[in-house]
């Protein structure tokens, strides 16, 4: 039948995913363990491995003793081979990431930037990076937006603190990074992209359900189940933001009162500490957390504290995480917010015996939502359902 070829390259796709998964999670491996790991033949094994060490993906040693069987020549994802390209938009600052298929992190920048300019300021800021690293090398991009992204991964239905609704950044990406790579743009919601790189690379990597909190203009959640993210029935699923858990009175900037956003995000912060605005949420963290030996910024602190707990109590009866990581500029001030929401946590749980979720710093700053943007970008390598470069154009 005329659909045979296009079965056999899908399944030939999944087969070499199995592979570089194992690769990338167990790390290097001979012939034989591959073929146990990834339950293929030994034969389809060494198929694949004899391909990407053409393309120069992977590099096979020199043989080695391993007990008393035959000896082993370990495979191995080559470092920087393959790379994914991560983006992030956010209000005060613009964001890019590289990463390879082993998960390495091999560059990140963040700039200042402004609402008008955002768009152009990242697509320059990725296309230096691709620039630099080489265009070839990457399989995909993505873009992390504060705000609801459509289930078509190209639509921004609204990202109020961007002033957009219905815009498609990719179409101006495609500009800065060229055709090849700017059409292919896929865009994606920033707690989540964060959420992806905790797990993959920070605070919670040894957890399986996780909830991630973004620290900076707004406030979002990204949430994980068994390893996955949850996008909900519209994909929009962990807009925690806009949730009624903040001061009534409080208005947002989304135009209404009462959002959690609104009592414990960026401004909110700052205007508790006497801080003044700063370009990067991170960098006015730290300037707080130099203050911290003003009583009136402790206080303000553990009153920020309490209120960041009081809507995770909330979240936690809902979703049950093991852990709840708080990122941007929550991270520089977990020494005096953790305690104070651990407690309002504690004092809101139904039951004495309820299990709670562990509070953890995010280890990843401003540069997590482009470290999770560019794991997504290596997604679809990933799971099979894109081609990894030809032969070719992998140095």
């Amino acid at each position: 039948m005329s659909l045979a070829p296009v079965g056999t390259e899908t399944l030939r796709r999944q087969n070499t995913a199995r592979v570089l998964r194992s690769l990338r999670e167990e790390g290097p491996a001979g012939r034989a363990r591959l073929a146990e790991l990834t339950g293929l033949s030994r034969a389809t094994v060494g198929a694949i491995v004899a391909d990407l060490t053409e393309r120069t993906i992977a590099t096979e040693g020199s043989s080695r003793a391993q007990g008393r069987g035959r000896p082993v020549r370990p495979v191995a994802l080559r470092p920087g081979a393959v790379l994914g390209l991560g983006m992030e938009v956010n209000v005060d600052y613009v964001a890019a990431a590289a990463v390879d298929l082993a998960g390495r992190v091999v560059a990140t920048r963040t700039r200042p930037s402004d609402v008008d300019g955002a768009v152009d300021g990242v697509g320059r800021l990725g296309a230096e990076l691709v620039e630099e690293l080489g265009e070839d090398r990457f399989v995909g991009a993505c873009l992390a937006v504060p705000g609801l992204i459509e289930r078509d991964h190209r639509t921004v239905a609204w990202a109020p603190n961007l002033r957009w609704e219905g815009v498609r950044p990719s179409e101006s990406l495609r500009r800065h990074l060229g055709p090849d790579l700017g059409q292919d743009v896929v865009v994606e919601n920033d707690a989540n992209l964060a959420a992806l790189a905790e797990a993959h690379h920070g605070a919670a990597l040894d957890h399986q359900h996780a909830l991630y909190l973004t620290g900076t203009i707004g406030l979002g959640g990204g949430i994980l189940e068994s390893g996955r993210l949850v996008r909900g029935g519209g994909g929009f699923a962990g807009e925690i933001g806009h949730l009624p858990f903040g001061d009534r009175d409080a208005e947002c900037g989304c135009g209404r009162r009462g959002c959690w956003e609104a009592s414990v995000g960026l401004e909110a912060m700052l205007e508790l500490t006497g801080e003044p605005a700063h370009d990067d949420p991170v960098a006015a963290a730290a300037s707080v957390a130099a203050r911290s030996d003003e009583a009136s910024v402790r206080r303000a602190l553990e009153e920020l504290g309490r209120r960041v707990g009081l809507g995770i109590a909330s979240l936690a009866s809902i979703l049950d995480p093991d852990v709840v990581v708080l990122g941007g500029y929550f991270a520089p001030l977990s020494p005096w917010l953790l305690p104070s929401a651990d407690a309002a946590l504690l004092e809101r749980l139904p039951t004495a015996g309820r299990r709670r979720p562990t509070l953890r710093a995010g280890a990843l700053g401003i540069d997590a939502a482009a470290l999770g943007a560019a794991e997504h970008a290596l997604g679809a390598v990933l799971d099979g359902t894109a081609a990894l470069p030809d032969p070719s154009v992998v140095a």
